[in-house]
């Protein structure tokens, strides 16, 4: 279950079907902030690039590839840390974690 809560929409199964777990609804919380995060970043990037400013499209695409390989470093290593027994604090999404 923690692992499931680090990859994308999957954070909901552990998120709906463990909540006697303080431990694993943590991560839960987390991941699904994560997950969050990370469509906001899509409907960014969209927005961005159905502007039409010349070289912003090639641009945009450039930093989205940089953007979606640092989600990707974040999510394997929250899953490591979990496996470990540890958490891994994210300074805006953890806070918005827990406030939910």
């Amino acid at each position: 279950m923690l692992v499931l809560s680090y990859l994308g929409i999957l954070c909901l199964i552990p998120l709906l079907t463990k909540k006697d777990d303080a431990d694993i609804q943590w991560h839960a919380k987390n991941g699904t902030a994560l997950f969050g995060a990370e469509i906001i970043w899509v409907i960014l990037v969209i927005i961005l690039t159905l502007v039409r400013i010349p070289l912003l499209g090639c641009g945009i695409t450039m930093i989205s590839c940089v953007v979606w390989i640092g989600f990707l470093a974040v999510s394997i290593f929250a899953i490591m840390k979990a496996m470990k027994g540890e958490r891994l604090r994210l300074p805006l999404i953890t806070d918005f974690a827990e406030k939910m």
